[in-house]
């Protein structure tokens, strides 16, 4: 059992009617994603051709960004704000369509590019099953 179901087992209150498993599945996808972006800038930045590397680079550290966010957003439950977490999931879903959609573009020269838009693609999968369940 991963630590985000742990937590969320954990948790005292109800969760307001939140699928617990596709939660689960979207606060996991989210920090390996942010993780797998984090790596994949740095593997960039270690290319011979990292000049050719900046806009994935950039979106890299973007999504790396807005899906830590996502991930600490969905951990809290205390106040729980709909509209916020609508927001913060449209805006993650968007941050890993176009850094999966730039990682396609170089995955066929650099593994860290492929390895990181399949990342990108199963958060962003995550963030849109969680959206649809919300009422």
């Amino acid at each position: 059992m991963t630590v985000a179901a742990q937590m969320l087992d954990a948790y005292p209150k109800d969760l307001g009617g939140v699928d617990k498993d596709k939660l689960r599945t979207c606060i996991e996808a989210c920090f390996e994603c942010a993780q797998a972006c984090s790596a994949c800038a740095d593997a960039c930045l270690s290319e011979d051709m990292v000049a050719d590397l900046t806009t994935c680079i950039r979106t890299n550290l973007d999504c790396a960004d807005v899906c830590d966010t996502t991930g600490r957003v969905l951990s809290r439950h205390t106040g729980y704000d709909a509209n916020l977490t609508r927001a913060v999931l449209e805006a993650c879903a968007a941050a890993c369509r176009a850094c999966g959609d730039e990682c396609e573009q170089h995955a066929g020269m650099h593994e860290h590019c492929r390895v990181c838009a399949e990342a990108c693609r199963r958060c962003e999968t995550a963030c849109r099953e969680l959206l649809g369940s919300l009422g």
